[in-house]
């Protein structure tokens, strides 16, 4: 029989979104983790001029962000299932906002360690739950259409996070606090729409809960290790985009403004939708096979972009790299929601987030060393390298998964 949401319970308000209220909210939710996470892109530059910081420095600012978030994940992953979609993103957003706060009012680098992590935090307690109500908001809970949604709202918080962000720390009063004011005013706004959302949007698993790895169901772990190495590639695209990016783009591109910066990098998120919609009417290996091939695509032209300083051709590889961030998260979730394990669903979406972030920290950490030590063009050029050949990794293992499953189930 079809579950229903429960309405709200008795100590709530009588105040309770619908439907596709609930599906916004939720889609702001998930929103929030890009933006958060992409916030401080284009001041770290500024931050390492005022604070004479080295790129180990601010590498480890931006990778202070996934250690945070896998840890979350391990601890608190499947928390969802047990205390429901809303309680845990209304933690999310009370973790971000902190995260927020501390960043504007920060006095030196180590309030925005603190940060980071916060926000690191933020996104390990609201990434598992935002999907997994999107799907569940979702009129008939179309696995393609919840990746949709759930890709489009984090491609519009990436691009807001740049293009606001861009505009306030090359226009406003105060380059490296404005940005943050306003973001957490969003997401203090998006915190009280939450709190208007159904108490529980799926049955809860019986028992006290207890801080846990977060599951997944064997029956269905070879979609899960395909979708991972995928989702690994697509989220170490952020360690060039948002780790480095607006360095690159100022000191090896030679772009001087941080809004013109932060717009080329928007072309990253700006290629989701179109491509998301696009990605929607393929099967999941043909999304992931196709992703596989314009990610690699991508790597090309934005080292030969780095070595040439050329703009044009730096554009180009965004372009590519944010259309193989699109297949690749489209046909990823649509491994994962094929299975029903409705009642480990947070637990499985957070299992998925945890070895993308590990990834994005691993690396991270790695380049800044590296740029540091040898210098940024050599940096980027070995990121590029590593994540070409994550991409490879994804396209044979998508073909591979392809190969092994039943004839009648590879429409998927």
């Amino acid at each position: 029989m079809k579950h229903v949401p429960s309405p709200v319970t008795p100590k709530r308000a009588a105040i309770v979104l619908g439907r596709r209220a609930s599906l916004a909210v939720s889609a702001g939710v998930a929103a929030h983790t890009f933006w958060s996470s992409a916030a401080p892109t284009l001041t770290y530059r500024l931050y390492a001029q005022e604070w004479h910081l080295t790129h180990a420095a601010t590498t480890g600012i931006f990778a202070i962000y996934p250690v945070a978030v896998v840890t979350t994940l391990i601890g608190f992953g499947g928390i969802s299932d047990q205390i429901g979609r809303r309680a845990a993103m209304l933690l999310s957003l009370v973790a971000s906002l902190i995260g927020a706060l501390l960043f504007a009012l920060a006095p030196g680098a180590w309030w925005l360690f603190v940060g980071r992590a916060l926000m690191g935090i933020g996104m390990g307690l609201g990434a598992g739950p935002s999907t997994a109500a999107i799907l569940e908001f979702s009129g008939h809970q179309d696995a393609k259409r919840a990746a949709i949604i759930t890709m489009t709202a984090q491609a519009g918080g990436f691009a807001a996070a740049l293009l606001v962000g861009g505009a306030l720390t090359e226009y406003g009063p105060w380059p490296t606090r404005l940005c943050f004011w306003v973001l957490a005013v969003l997401l203090a706004a998006l915190a009280i729409a939450t709190w208007f959302l159904p108490g529980r949007t799926v049955d809860r698993e019986k028992g006290a809960w207890r801080p846990r790895m977060p599951f997944v169901p064997k029956a269905f772990r070879r979609a899960f290790a395909t979708a991972s190495v995928a989702m690994i590639t697509a989220y170490t695209f952020s360690v060039l985009m948002m780790s480095l990016g607006g360095e690159v783009e100022h000191d090896l591109i030679g772009s001087s403004n941080a809004l013109v910066n932060g717009a080329a990098l928007t072309l990253f998120p700006l290629a989701l939708g179109p491509v998301g919609i696009v990605a929607k009417g393929l099967s999941s290996r043909r999304a992931l096979s196709i992703g596989s091939l314009a990610s690699i695509l991508g790597m090309v032209l934005l080292s030969l972009a780095v070595h040439r300083h050329d703009l044009t051709l730096y554009l180009a590889g965004t372009g590519a790299t944010g259309a193989a961030y699109s297949l690749l998260f489209v046909g990823s979730l649509g491994l994962v929601n094929a299975g029903d394990a409705l009642h480990h669903r947070g637990a499985v979406f957070s299992a998925l987030y945890l070895v993308s972030y590990l990834s994005m920290g691993v690396l991270a950490l790695v380049l800044g060393v590296v740029a540091s030590t040898w210098g940024l063009g050599l940096a980027f050029d070995l990121g590029a390298a590593v994540i070409a050949f994550i991409s490879a990794a994804a396209l044979v293992s998508a073909i591979g998964y392809a190969h092994a499953r039943k004839p009648s189930d590879r429409a998927n």
